[in-house]
């Protein structure tokens, strides 16, 4: 979408933000319809009854949904500080899931160490039979259990996650001039992996953003773009509590 490879076909009747926007009054679709053949208008779908909300031309419709791209904004050395945060946390990540392994192995070896030591007690007569059975039916249970938490040990695709934090990055930083360049169709498309929805009134539009384009948007308007904090944007990685253990 960014550099405009294997575009979509679009036929002249097309109506571009159909399904992309609701009414402020009374929370129903804003519908379109097309008139002469070659205008189009937007209005409340009027489902709970007559509705204020006035018809818009589809341009007007096109400039004010540019506004809440304008929003989806990010400094590119901010971007860049979130992507470096992001590979110092994979760092840190993969060395805590190795010491958490190594423990893990550890344990399991010295469970297995008991097993094997109490079997030779019992052949050499030094434990009774009951004894035995009892203490190597825990131990077995706590070796599946350990064993379940080294399997369990899985770390995420560093590479295709950051693949994926770059293009979110990349269209914070481009959105609205790639916005201001496209045909209204492109434009939906470009709002579709920004918003979750926008409701309308006469004057404002009131948009929900999609994750994590609402942190960056906060941002943007608070113009919170300054230090370490900012790395917070990034992709949550695990908790140290969520380790099995």
């Amino acid at each position: 979408m960014l550099h405009g490879h294997n575009r979509p076909k679009y036929s002249k009747r097309d109506i571009a933000f159909r399904g992309l926007l609701t009414c402020a009054h009374d929370n129903c679709t804003v519908t379109a319809e097309v008139k002469k053949e070659k205008y189009v208008y937007y209005r409340c779908s009027g489902g709970r009854g007559p509705c204020e909300l006035p018809r818009f031309r589809e341009q007007e419709i096109a400039e004010k949904l540019g506004h809440v791209v304008e929003h989806v904004t990010i400094p590119p050395e901010i971007a860049k500080l979130i992507e470096e945060e992001l590979k110092s946390d994979h760092v840190h990540a993969h060395e805590q899931v190795a010491r958490e392994r190594a423990r893990l192995i550890r344990a399991r070896d010295d469970v297995r160490r008991r097993m094997d030591s109490a079997y030779i007690d019992k052949l050499d007569g030094k434990i009774i039979e009951e004894f035995g059975q009892r203490n190597q039916a825990e131990w077995q249970a706590d070796e599946a259990s350990i064993t379940t938490q080294i399997q369990g040990l899985k770390e995420t695709n560093f590479e295709e996650r950051l693949i994926d934090v770059h293009r979110v990055l990349e269209l914070a930083q481009n959105a609205h001039s790639l916005y201001l360049t496209r045909k209204p169709a492109e434009q939906a498309e470009l709002l579709r992996n920004v918003l979750l929805n926008c409701s309308i009134d006469a004057v404002s539009l009131y948009p929900t953003y999609r994750s994590p384009f609402d942190l960056i948007a906060k941002r943007a308007e608070n113009a919170e773009w300054s230090g370490r904090e900012d790395s917070n944007l990034r992709p949550p990685g695990p908790e140290p509590g969520a380790l099995p253990g």
